[in-house]
């Protein structure tokens, strides 16, 4: 073996070792800026999220002030919170909470408008720096809402809206009166025809509905206790298999409607279906036009409201507390989007109304009581009729709920609030407003 010089090698080494330890204490310390970052931007996000918290927290407890009237007997009404006061109130304590939690530099927004907004939105700005000149954005946004959930939810409260009328059964199951015999007229159609109907369901009370979710507790199949629509006495769930078929091209001459595309077996009964439905009786009743009107409703347009929602059979209430929403009753508003007139008509909808003058307000609003009745129909619920007519049809089908737009979810809560009061319709019946993190 020849001989080594063990002193060169040494030598040769020690450069590569001194390179090892530069490059430990270089990732040292680059895992220590990228260590620190991580966690800044977890303080930031930890205060955009308290302080969405908080503001939503303001924002439930001011909620119903907003609907309160402005006045009582004349005089200035303390419990009335005007939306600039509710949106500043909300504002104020998401920043202090931000800044108490460390953030600097914030930004509060309110998604989705409204006359009281449902969301809020914080974003804490703020920089790490990372080294000698180098320092990086490390911003954060935290949305969270009040969510009222007979609003949003669709469909009430539980123990609210059940049917406590007549019943007559067909087939062992129960179901309301008018219901019956549509259903026997359906029912001789199809066996002229070859197809046997089977009732599997109908009636279902919110005691049998809580076990039916107790057992399946999955909303798309199985509705939440209080929440389905079988407790109206309307819905038939029908079968076999061999007649969805007939059903789906014959059962609309019987006014039964298919409610969800999931469901080729759950039909509803459209007619007399009315404004009370599901949890909202306080809505007036099916073409309650004698009933007094909001306070908020011009005398001038109480009688168009009255004869529109008596014709069609669509409570006077819910149309003002819409009409108010829409355009604050002026037969000439135009929205950046297109709609026109007192019920804020986009020219197709207007056109397929048969509403030649968006801006002739009593023609309006009859074309506007003409459209809920038939959202009414179609959903059996206000606050899905009222989604509906906000943003069209096919995205309330296809969930079967309020879409999550936060323009949609804050125009039906705004108007819930309108009809009934903000503390009855929203909260105190349904346990109170929920409050949670979106984003």
């Amino acid at each position: 073996m020849p001989p080594t010089d063990r002193s060169a090698e040494q030598g040769q080494a020690l450069p590569l070792v001194a390179a090892a330890l530069v490059a430990v204490l270089l990732g040292a310390v680059v895992l220590g800026a990228v260590a620190h970052l991580i966690g800044v931007r977890g303080e930031r996000q930890q205060a955009a999220d308290l302080a969405a918290l908080a503001g939503a927290r303001a924002m439930r407890d001011a909620y119903d002030r907003v609907f309160a009237p402005p006045e009582i007997g004349g005089r200035p009404n303390p419990a009335h919170l005007e939306r600039a006061e509710y949106v500043a109130l909300a504002r104020r304590i998401a920043l202090t909470t931000a800044r108490r939690n460390g953030a600097s530099d914030m930004d509060v927004t309110f998604p989705g408008d409204g006359l009281a907004p449902l969301r809020i939105r914080v974003t804490v700005r703020d920089s790490v720096l990372l080294g000698p000149g180098a320092t990086v954005a490390s911003n954060a946004t935290a949305e969270a809402e009040i969510m009222p959930p007979s609003a949003l939810g669709g469909l009430g409260g539980p123990g609210a809206g059940e049917y406590t009328g007549p019943l007559e059964v067909r087939q062992g199951k129960p179901m309301r009166p008018d219901v019956a015999l549509a259903f026997d007229r359906m029912a001789a159609a199809a066996a002229t025809d070859g197809v046997d109907l089977i009732v599997n369901s109908g009636f279902r009370t919110n005691a049998e509905q809580a076990a039916l979710f107790a057992a399946h507790p999955d909303p798309k199949w199985v509705a939440r206790p209080g929440q389905s629509l079988h407790r109206l006495g309307t819905e038939l769930d029908l079968g076999p298999a061999a007649a969805y078929g007939w059903l789906s091209r014959n059962a609309g001459r019987f006014h039964f409607v298919q409610r969800y595309a999931w469901e080729p077996w759950h039909y509803g009964f459209t007619l007399n279906a009315g404004t009370a439905s599901v949890g909202f009786g306080g809505a007036g009743g099916d073409g309650d036009g004698t009933r007094t009107l909001q306070s908020f409703v011009p005398p001038r347009f109480a009688p168009a409201i009255a004869k529109a929602a008596r014709r069609w059979s669509v409570a006077g209430t819910l149309l003002a507390a819409q009409l108010y929403k829409e355009s604050g009753f002026n037969p000439f508003a135009r929205s950046p989007a297109g709609a026109e007139g007192i019920a804020q008509f986009m020219p197709g909808t207007a056109r397929a109304m048969g509403l030649a003058d968006p801006f002739d307000a009593e023609r309006a609003i009859d074309a506007q009581a003409h459209l809920m009745r038939d959202l009414l129909r179609q959903f059996g619920a206000v606050p899905l009729a009222l989604a509906a007519y906000n943003a069209g049809p096919a995205p309330v089908s296809r969930c079967g709920c309020v879409p999550p737009f936060p323009e949609t979810q804050a125009y039906v809560a705004d108007i819930l609030g309108l009809l009934n009061g903000a503390g009855d319709a929203l909260a105190a019946g349904v346990g109170g407003l929920d409050i949670r993190l979106v984003a």
